[in-house]
C-alpha cells in the first residue's frame, strides 16, 4: 500500500492480494479427493442410472399406450411410385448406387467398407487413448468425423435430388404429398381419411336363451369361445346371416369344410344334450344376425 507519488516509496502488501500467475489448464482432482464425497460405482451409481432408465422407459410407455401408432395406408404392389427409405437411410441408399458399392462389388460394399466403418468405431476407444478432449487437438479423430458427416450430408443430398429429378421425369408426386392431398379432399367432403376398415361388433341374439347353456354344454366353445369371437374357430356372431337353420344342423350332424369341423352331434349327445335340444341350439343359432 502506497502512500505517496514518491519513485523510492515503499510498497507494502495487505495481505496476498497478488493474482498468481497461470500455468495454463489445471486438471481438477478426481472423486477421490474428496472423502465421503464418492461413491461406488456398483452397486450405488449403476442404481441411479437403471432407476432414470427406468422412468424413462415408463413414460415412453405411458406415451405409446395414450397415442397409439397412427396406420398408415396399406401397401400397394401395383403402385408406380419409386420407392424410398426414411431419410435417416438416405445416405445408404446412395451409397449403395455408387459404381464400388454395387453390382460386380456389392460384397465390398455392403460387407467390406461398412465393416471397415464400424470396426474402427468399435476400436476408436482403444486407438485414441490419449487424454486431449479439445478437437483440434486431436486432428486424427476430428478430421474423420468430420469427413464422415460431410460424406453423410453430400450422400443424402444426392439420393433426394436423384428422386425429385426422377418424380418430375415421370410426372409423378411423391407419396406423402398425394396422401396429403387425398386427406385433405376426404376432409372437407367429410369422410373418413384412413383407409383402415372399420367393423362394427355384432352383439348376441337373445343372450339370455336356454341355448346359450346348451351352446357351452356341447362343447362349442372349445373352438368358437364362450362370448362366440372364435377361438381356433370362426366367430358365430352373425352367423345367421350365412347359414340357415337346416344347413346349421347338417354341419352339427356332419361337420364342415372337409373335416375342418368335425360332426359334434355325438359328442353333444354324449355330453347329455337331446335331439331336441340340438334342434333349439341350431334354430337359436340361426337366429344370430347382424341386424
Amino acid at each position: 500500500m502506497a502512500h505517496g507519488k514518491k519513485s523510492d516509496e515503499k510498497i507494502v502488501y495487505v495481505g496476498d492480494t497478488r493474482v498468481k500467475k497461470s500455468k495454463g489448464f489445471v486438471v481438477p482432482p478426481d472423486y477421490t479427493s474428496y472423502p465421503g464425497k464418492s461413491e461406488a460405482f456398483i452397486p450405488n451409481f449403476l442404481l441411479k442410472e437403471w432407476m432414470v432408465g427406468v422412468v424413462f422407459l415408463v413414460g415412453f410407455l405411458v406415451l405409446t399406450i395414450a397415442e397409439p401408432a397412427p396406420l398408415g395406408y396399406p401397401a400397394n404392389p401395383s403402385a408406380t411410385i419409386i420407392p424410398m427409405p426414411d431419410w435417416y437411410f438416405l445416405f445408404l441408399y446412395e451409397y449403395l448406387k455408387l459404381p464400388y458399392a454395387s453390382g460386380d462389388y456389392v460384397v465390398l460394399g455392403v460387407i467390406g467398407v461398412t465393416g471397415v466403418a464400424f470396426g474402427a468405431l468399435l476400436l476408436a476407444p482403444f486407438l485414441d487413448t490419449g487424454k486431449e478432449r479439445r478437437f483440434y487437438r486431436r486432428p486424427i479423430a476430428s478430421s474423420l468425423m468430420i469427413l464422415s458427416i460431410l460424406a453423410i450430408v453430400y450422400l443424402t443430398n444426392g439420393a433426394w435430388t436423384h428422386y425429385t429429378s426422377e418424380m418430375e421425369k415421370t410426372g409423378q408426386k411423391a407419396e406423402h404429398i398425394q396422401r396429403e392431398e387425398d386427406a385433405e379432399e376426404k376432409r372437407a367432403k367429410g369422410l373418413p381419411t384412413s383407409n383402415a376398415v372399420v367393423t362394427k361388433e355384432v352383439a348376441i341374439v337373445e343372450k339370455e336363451d336356454v341355448a346359450m347353456e346348451t351352446y357351452k354344454k356341447a362343447g362349442c366353445i372349445t373352438c368358437h369361445a364362450a362370448d362366440m369371437k372364435g377361438a381356433s374357430g370362426p366367430s358365430l356372431r352373425g352367423i345367421g346371416d350365412v347359414h340357415d337353420k337346416d344347413a346349421i344342423l347338417t354341419i352339427i350332424k356332419e361337420g364342415y369344410g372337409d373335416g375342418k369341423m368335425p360332426a359334434m352331434y355325438d359328442s353333444a349327445i354324449a355330453a347329455g344334450l337331446t335331439d331336441q335340444d340340438v334342434d333349439h341350439l341350431a334354430d337359436w343359432l340361426a337366429k344370430q344376425k347382424a341386424e
